[in-house]
């Protein structure tokens, strides 16, 4: 009998997760979202994710997809490495990257810098 309770308990509160999704409550409300107050937003396209396997190599810029060669706006992505994107527009070769300068992102050392 306790067994069969623990099952029907077990579907009931595996179904309940899938029935509301739950959002973070901290989570500002869309109309603030973006920049902090004072702070400026980036211009231009955003580099956001690179994903590089043995068969293809694929950027997300601004949330959509492209790979190596792909049109982009009205110029073409030239390059995808782990870093960076390289885009030629108008004859010119814009570098987007994933981690901008004034970022920190941690180190491997607990001593370096210091």
């Amino acid at each position: 009998m306790s067994r069969i309770a623990i099952l029907a308990f077990g579907i009931v509160a595996s179904a309940s997760t899938y029935c509301a999704p739950f959002t973070d409550p901290f989570r500002p409300p869309r109309e603030m979202e973006g920049p902090v107050a004072g702070a400026s937003a980036p211009a231009g396209p955003r580099l956001e994710s690179v994903l590089i396997a043995p068969d293809r190599r694929i950027a997300v810029i601004n949330g959509q997809q492209y790979s190596e060669g792909a049109t982009f706006g009205e110029g073409r992505v030239l390059r995808i490495s782990e870093t960076e994107v390289v885009i030629r527009r108008q004859g010119r070769d814009e570098a987007l990257k994933l981690y901008p300068q004034d970022v920190k992102r941690a180190s491997g050392s607990p001593d370096e810098g210091r």
